[in-house]
């Protein structure tokens, strides 16, 4: 069966910077606003976002979720902006079922909204807010072997056209944002770099290597410089697990002085 899902991981920026005239972000807004040219618009989108981890992985199930600013000390308008994307109850149940067949303890939280993960990036590539929308929690044990168990389970929805949308960032280390104080490369972050390239995108490689490689990535060197904690990397492994096949680096750009990149694992 050919797959109509477009996998995408994406990284998401500091809190509302990229909707901001903020040169740091720059490249990372035209990279957002150019995706929707670059796939089809989807029926639906089911983001995975590095702000929500829960033990029991949970599901929004509302039919209308509110927005939570679960950012601090930005300017006063970007805790006034809207992005009322309907959601999709029914999907909801659907990836439920899905995830408890597969033996994933997995329940619908019919109050939470959506988190900063999920409408920053989409007040850019969709702005109208006219696709239904859920998102899926990581599991908060932060096991990669265990978030990409939660993409395995739904890749029986890769025949549906929907946006599987990772939201995260391939470099996440909060002490280094805040110090580094000049353009120039940062050969740690460098380095990780082009492993976490080489790892999802080399068509050398099996997938049970490839898988592997993301299962223990934290045995890389640099890895934990790169990812203190690993929430905005577990995105990228549960779009792995949707995909199961090599991506394409479809970014590579400074934010915020470091390199980061975004992967789409096409239709095909």
């Amino acid at each position: 069966m050919t797959d109509l899902a477009s996998i995408v991981f994406i990284p998401h920026g500091g809190g509302p910077l990229p909707l901001l005239d903020e040169v740091g972000n720059a490249d990372l807004n035209r990279f957002l606003r150019g995706i929707p040219a670059t796939i089809t618009k989807p029926d639906a989108i089911v983001v995975f976002s590095a702000h929500w981890e829960e033990t029991v992985v949970s599901i929004t199930a509302s039919a209308a979720p509110p927005l939570l600013f679960d950012y601090h000390g930005f300017p006063e308008e970007t805790y006034q902006y809207e992005y009322p994307a309907p959601g999709h109850p029914q999907l909801a149940g659907r990836v439920q079922t899905l995830l408890q067949q597969t033996g994933i303890e997995a329940k619908l939280d019919h109050e939470r909204g959506f988190d900063h993960g999920l409408f920053i990036p989409l007040m850019l590539m969709y702005p109208d807010a006219d696709i239904p929308c859920i998102q899926v929690s990581l599991a908060a044990s932060m096991d990669a072997g265990e978030n990409l168990r939660i993409g395995k389970s739904l890749a029986a929805l890769k025949g549906e056209n929907l946006l599987f949308l990772g939201s995260g960032f391939s470099f996440h280390n909060m002490e280094a944002f805040m110090s580094k104080r000049d353009d120039s490369v940062d050969l740690r972050n460098q380095a990780f770099e082009d492993w976490l390239t080489q790892t999802c995108c080399d068509p050398s490689l099996t997938e049970q290597e490839r898988e592997a490689r993301l299962e223990n990535w934290d045995a890389v060197p640099d890895a934990r410089y790169c990812h203190p904690r690993e929430e905005h990397l577990l995105p990228l492994q549960v779009c792995y697990g949707v995909g199961q096949h090599a991506a394409r680096q479809v970014f590579q750009g400074s934010c915020g002085s470091f390199l980061t990149s975004g992967f789409h694992w096409a239709q095909g």
